[in-house]
C-alpha cells in the first residue's frame, strides 16, 4: 500500500481519462462504503478512469444508513479506518476508542474530500441492473433514475450488511404509528419522548438502542428471539498520550493490521485455558470482561471456542454477571443464552444494556414463549393480548453476504442472472469474483472476511488492483476466473466450516432469511490463508484467470 496523499488521479496522467458522466470509464464502483471508497482511491491512483455510484445521498455505507441512537463501532476506531496515508493517519484524531456514527460519517467525508474523490461519485444512483456485453467486453449499468453507465470493469463494493431484513409478520403494513429499521434510520432525529416503543430484535444494533432511549420513552418493550452472549464494550475517550503514541507508531500499527489474522491490534493468548488453575481462569475471565470490545474473543484463551470445559466456564461466568446486574431473576434468565456457547453466534458488545432492564420503563418479551401473532393498526398482538405502541423499531438484521449483490440485477455471459447462479449459495474465487461474470468483482462480499471487515476487504481491493493492472499492462479486455479455480476455493471454504465456531443457525450462514440456502458466507480458512493464496496468484501471473481481447472492443 502506498503512503502518498497526492490526488490519486494525478499519478499516471498518460492513462487517465477524465470522468465524463455520459462516457465509458475503465472501472465503475458500486457503493460508497469503507470498501468502495478505498477501491475508488486505488483505481484512480493507478491511472484508471472511474466512477462510483451510491444509492444514498452521502458516503459511509453502513455508517451512512445506520444512524440510530448510539450506533457505533465495536472495532477500535483506528483499526477500522484507512492505512494508505501516513498524513491522513496523523491529521485525523478519533475521539473515542469506539467512535459513534456521527464521527464515523465525518471521517469518511473527510477522506473523500481530502483525496478529491467526490467529483467521481454519483449519489442517489441506486443500481437496478448490470449487463455484460460479450461482444465489447463491457458492462452497462443502469440506475433507478434511468441513467445508464458503461464500464470495462465493475466493482460491486456493496457490503455484507446492506439489505435490511424485516420478518414477514402479518399486519406489518397496517401499523398506524412510526416504524424504523436500524439499517434505514432517518436523518431527522426520532422523537421518543413519552412514547410507547416496541423493539423487535436484540442483535448488535438492538443492544445499542435499548439503553440509549430507555430514559426517554414512556415504555419500551423489547421482543427477543435469541439471547446472545453480550459483554461490555468498555468504550472510553482516547487520551492525548494515546493519540501521540498512535501517531508515532503509524508504521508499526499499519504493518500489524495488514498482517493480523483478526485485523485487530489484539494479541492472541497463546495458552490453553486448562493450563491455568480454576482460580486463575476466573481472574482471566474478569480481565476479559473488563477489556475492550472483541478482545473477549480475539485475546481469550486460544482454545476458548473449541474446548468445551473452558467455553462452558466462560459462559457461566457471563451468566453470573447477568444475574448480578439484572434485578429481576426471570428477566435475567431470559437474557442468558440457551443452546449455544460463546462464539457460536456473532457476539454483541454493549454499554448499559443489562442495566436498562432494571428501569421500570423497560420490559423484555421472549417471543419463543410469547410469539408475535400479528401487528395491528395500533400495536402488537401476542397470545397475551394486544399491546399498543406509538413506534416500532425493527432491529432484525440483514440479508447478510449475498443480499445486496443478488439485488443488483447482475447478468453475466448469455444473460445469466447472478441470483440464479447463486441460488444454492455463493460460489466465488477468493471472495472476489465468480465464473461466468467477467470483469466483475466484489471485494468485501461473501467468502472474504472472518474478522475486522475493512482489513480483509482491503486485501481484496489490492488483489483486484493487481488483476486490473496486469490486464492493462498486457492489453487484455476481459478477465474471468475459471470454473475450476472457483470450485476449488468454494469447496475449501465450505469444507473448512469446522475451523469457525459460528453455528449454521447464525446469519453468517444466511439462517435468518426464510428460504435462503444455509451456506457458508464467511471465510473460515482465515486471513493468512487468503493472503497466501493471493500472493501465490500474483506471483504466478494469475493462473486462475483467463485473459482475452473483446471480439469488438470499440462497438
Amino acid at each position: 500500500m502506498s503512503d502518498t496523499t497526492k490526488a490519486p488521479g494525478a499519478r499516471d496522467t498518460r492513462t487517465t481519462q477524465h470522468t465524463n458522466p455520459a462516457g465509458q470509464v475503465d472501472v465503475l464502483v458500486i457503493g460508497a462504503g469503507v470498501t468502495g471508497i478505498y477501491q475508488l482511491y486505488r483505481v484512480l491512483e493507478a491511472g484508471f478512469s472511474a466512477r462510483l455510484l451510491e444509492a444514498g445521498s452521502g458516503v459511509g455505507g453502513t455508517w451512512y444508513w445506520n444512524r440510530y441512537p448510539e450506533a457505533r463501532f465495536d472495532s477500535e476506531s483506528y483499526t477500522y479506518g484507512y492505512l494508505f496515508s501516513k498524513e491522513l493517519w496523523e491529521e485525523w484524531e478519533w475521539s473515542e476508542h469506539f467512535a459513534g456514527q456521527p464521527e464515523i460519517e465525518r471521517y469518511f467525508n473527510h477522506v473523500v474530500d481530502r483525496f478529491d474523490l467526490r467529483r467521481h461519485m454519483v449519489f442517489g444512483a441506486k443500481v437496478t441492473s448490470a449487463l455484460f456485453d460479450e461482444q465489447t467486453g463491457t458492462w452497462t449499468v443502469r440506475a433507478e433514475d434511468g441513467a445508464e453507465h458503461r464500464a470495462r470493469h465493475v466493482v460491486a463494493a456493496t457490503g455484507i450488511l446492506s439489505v435490511p431484513f424485516v420478518p414477514d409478520i402479518p399486519g406489518h403494513d397496517d401499523f398506524g404509528g412510526e416504524q424504523y429499521h436500524t439499517g434505514r434510520w432517518p436523518k431527522t432525529p426520532v422523537d421518543f419522548a413519552g412514547k410507547r416503543v416496541a423493539q423487535i430484535g436484540t442483535g448488535s444494533s438492538g443492544v445499542q438502542i435499548v439503553p440509549a432511549i430507555a430514559d426517554e420513552v414512556a415504555q419500551l418493550t423489547v421482543y427477543q428471539k435469541v439471547a446472545d452472549w453480550l459483554t461490555p464494550l468498555n468504550n472510553r475517550p482516547i487520551t492525548p498520550e494515546e493519540q501521540s503514541r498512535l501517531k508515532a507508531d503509524y508504521e508499526s500499527v499499519r504493518d500489524t493490521l495488514n498482517t493480523s489474522p483478526s485485523g485487530f491490534l489484539h494479541q492472541i493468548t497463546m495458552r490453553s485455558g486448562l493450563e491455568d488453575t480454576p482460580e486463575q481462569r476466573q481472574e482471566f475471565y474478569e480481565q476479559k470482561w473488563n477489556g475492550p470490545g472483541f478482545t473477549k474473543l480475539s485475546e481469550h484463551y486460544y482454545d476458548m471456542t473449541t474446548n468445551a470445559t473452558v467455553n462452558e466456564e466462560w459462559c457461566e461466568f457471563i451468566a453470573d454477571k447477568i444475574r448480578s446486574i439484572v434485578k429481576d431473576p426471570a428477566t435475567a434468565e431470559k437474557l442468558i443464552p440457551k443452546g449455544h456457547g460463546y462464539g457460536g453466534r456473532r457476539p454483541p458488545f454493549g454499554t448499559g444494556y443489562y442495566e436498562a432492564y432494571n428501569k421500570p420503563t423497560v420490559e423484555l418479551v421472549d417471543i419463543n414463549e410469547t410469539p408475535i401473532v400479528r401487528i395491528t393498526e395500533t400495536g402488537i398482538e401476542t397470545p397475551d393480548g394486544l399491546r399498543e405502541y406509538d413506534i416500532i423499531i425493527w432491529a432484525t438484521g440483514y440479508d447478510f453476504g449475498t443480499g445486496a449483490l443478488n439485488r443488483l440485477g447482475v447478468r453475466g455471459r448469455q444473460g445469466l442472472p447472478l441470483e440464479e447462479y447463486w441460488a444454492d449459495g455463493p460460489s466465488t474465487y477468493l471472495g472476489v469474483t465468480t465464473a461466468g461474470f467477467p470483469n466483475f468483482f466484489f471485494p468485501g462480499g461473501p467468502h472474504g472476511a472472518l474478522g475486522n471487515n475493512p482489513r480483509y476487504a482491503g486485501d481484496q481491493v489490492e488483489y483486484v488492483m493487481d488483476l486490473l493492472i496486469h490486464a492493462r499492462d498486457y492489453g487484455h479486455d476481459v478477465v474471468e476466473v475459471t470454473a475450476e479455480a472457483e470450485q476449488e476455493w468454494t469447496d475449501l471454504v465450505n469444507d473448512s466450516a469446522g475451523q469457525s465456531s459460528f453455528l449454521k443457525s447464525s446469519y453468517f450462514y444466511g439462517a435468518n432469511i426464510p428460504g435462503k440456502p444455509i451456506k457458508q458466507l464467511l471465510n473460515p480458512t482465515g486471513r493468512w490463508k487468503l493472503q497466501e493464496l493471493i500472493r501465490e496468484s500474483v506471483d504466478s501471473d494469475f493462473p486462475a484467470f483467463a485473459f482475452s481481447k473483446a471480439a469488438d472492443p470499440e462497438a
